[in-house]
């Protein structure tokens, strides 16, 4: 079953399980334990669920490790009241440092990610570049960031049409943005027209052909990638400058 599980869901079945797990397991120890340190020990549990997860998790167990401290941890035992006011305070804090230390793991792991995407990023613009530069033929340029774009922007299909522009599809512009005749497409929200979207190979003004993006269901291609595929188009524009300045 587990196999089936996103890593979110698992982060959120962690957040239920773990801080009562935790507590049951301070239990022999509650006597000689300052509540304190039973608190830290459960925030090292938040930050854990929320370095595995996001910030719903994360709050979540920050929530559940405040309910279960107060439950196991606290006089009276078993019971959901607290009568001293240092271990109130100390529950309060503990659900409010379990909150802030989870969104700065959840943020920490959010900056990780996009440190790997934007490396990706410039690997395949780099790619492209020493292809263009290495003489390879227009031809397979094309077909190289053909297959770039697919992964690039999550696409079902993507062809290459040679010739003069035809019909008024919705355009990838040079900013990232899709300009689809008089409509605000907005592409953050709403991912890819569900039309062929045109993307122009051109350079120093000459026009040498468009990449048809078909987006697939489902996919929101972020700015940075539709401003990758932006650069990758203006470099097969280049391999054709390379050859020739009037495509034959």
């Amino acid at each position: 079953m587990l196999r089936y599980l996103t890593r979110d869901q698992v982060a959120l079945a962690a957040a239920l399980v773990l801080p009562p797990a935790v507590c049951a397991l301070l239990l022999p120890f509650r006597d000689r334990m300052s509540n304190t340190n039973a608190a830290l020990v459960l925030v090292v549990v938040v930050v854990a669920v929320a370095v595995l997860g996001h910030r719903p998790a994360g709050a979540l167990a920050a929530l559940s490790a405040a309910v279960w401290f107060d439950f196991f941890l606290t006089r009276p035992y078993e019971r959901f009241a607290i009568t001293k006011s240092a271990d109130i305070v100390t529950a309060v804090l503990l659900l409010a440092v379990g909150v802030a230390v989870s969104q700065l793991a959840a943020r920490t792991r959010e900056l990780k990610v996009i440190a790997i995407t934007d490396d990706d990023y410039l690997a395949q613009i780099h790619h492209t570049a020493r292809m263009v530069e290495s003489a390879a033929g227009p031809d397979a340029v094309v077909d190289h960031v053909r297959r770039q774009l697919v992964g690039l922007l999550g696409l079902s299909g993507c062809r290459f049409e040679y010739g003069t522009l035809i019909g008024h599809p919705p355009r990838l512009m040079d900013d990232g943005s899709i300009a689809w005749g008089r409509r605000h497409w907005d592409a953050d929200r709403d991912g890819l027209p569900p039309e062929e979207v045109e993307l122009r190979v051109s350079r120093g003004g000459r026009f040498h052909g468009r990449f048809l993006l078909q987006g697939a269901p489902g996919a929101t291609p972020p700015l940075a990638a539709r401003l990758v595929a932006v650069t990758l188009a203006n470099q097969v524009g280049a391999a054709y400058e390379s050859v020739s300045p009037v495509r034959a």
